[in-house]
């Protein structure tokens, strides 16, 4: 591998190969993806090594089996666990993926002691607690993946809507990620003309319950998982932190007071830069938007509170 920084990607399956892929393409920084299952984090390595003569960027991605090539990682992002499939309830993974989730970031920690967790694998809001209760790491240094992906969801859909650029749509989605996330209409407009002037409230309320469901909408369509959108919003936390970029996202944060919560993993806009979550940024609720955020929160704790991490 080169000189470069490094972002290690855990687990080769669609979303952690997609995020490797995406971080390779940006062309920054070394990228290690590891998997158990022989063969296939080296593989897709080799593919998206091969694409970069394609695409123009340096091949460096390298797959393994461990932890080894990982070692000093200024970034790891955890995709490892397993998908959601037809039926099943985002709760129903919790107690399989803690187990996956706990292995995995003992692993880590000892060879990228200074990492940035970035996680992804699902319940994601969970999941973050185990991270962080078994890496022993501050509440700055890990840091889930959900807002950005579910934003992505509800900006397409205003886009589609109101027939306009999903480019021009400023959209926010707060809240755990599950059916009880809070999509933030009164920050949402299209062109910096609010979304309620160009938008019927039933038209709203359709689009902000597709964005809640936007997940089981491709389990069902699929058989598993998403993994296109998923992979690139966490590789563009890992811009954000790797090119200390200061961006203000929608992230999963341990909260300690902000929001009127208190130790709990929620999605809520961050500045996310080289220390990781360097803010919180608290936002003007109205009451209904509050009610929907602490409704939200109650879902959450009831998850975390079955992890035996």
């Amino acid at each position: 591998m080169s000189a470069r920084r490094k972002v290690t990607v855990v687990g080769a399956g669609n979303v952690g190969a997609t995020c490797a892929q995406v971080l390779a393409m940006r062309d920054y920084a070394d990228v290690v993806l590891v998997d158990i299952k022989e063969g296939l984090p080296q593989g897709k390595a080799l593919d998206i090594d091969q694409m970069g003569k394609l695409l123009g960027y340096e091949p460096n991605v390298v797959g393994s089996n461990g932890y080894e090539e990982s070692a000093g990682s200024a970034v790891v992002v955890i995709t490892a666990g397993l998908p959601r499939g037809p039926g099943m309830s985002r709760d129903d993974l919790v107690a399989t993926n803690e187990k996956i989730v706990k292995d995995v970031t003992e692993k880590v920690v000892a060879v990228s002691p200074d990492a940035v967790l970035i996680v992804v694998s699902n319940q994601l809001d969970a999941m973050c607690h185990v991270a962080k209760n078994v890496s022993g790491r501050p509440r700055e240094r890990v840091v889930g993946m959900a807002g950005i992906l579910d934003t992505a969801r509800f900006a397409t859909f205003i886009a589609w809507e109101t027939g306009s650029s999903v480019k021009d749509v400023t959209a926010l989605v707060l809240g755990g990620h599950g059916d009880q996330m809070v999509p933030l209409v009164s920050a949402t407009s299209v062109g910096g003309v609010p979304l309620r002037r160009l938008v019927g409230e039933e038209r709203i309320a359709a689009l902000v319950e597709r964005t809640a469901k936007g997940g089981g909408e491709l389990v069902q369509l699929l058989g598993t998982s998403a993994w296109y959108a998923p992979g690139a919003a966490a590789a563009q936390m890992a811009d954000a932190v790797m090119l200390d970029e200061k961006r203000v996202l929608p992230c999963t944060a341990y909260l300690q007071g902000e929001y009127g919560i208190d130790d709990l993993y929620m999605g809520v806009p961050v500045r996310l830069g080289a220390g990781g979550v360097e803010a919180i940024v608290e936002l003007e609720l109205d009451a209904d938007e509050r009610a929907a955020l602490q409704a939200s929160a109650a879902a959450v704790r009831e998850v975390v509170g079955v992890l035996r991490t």
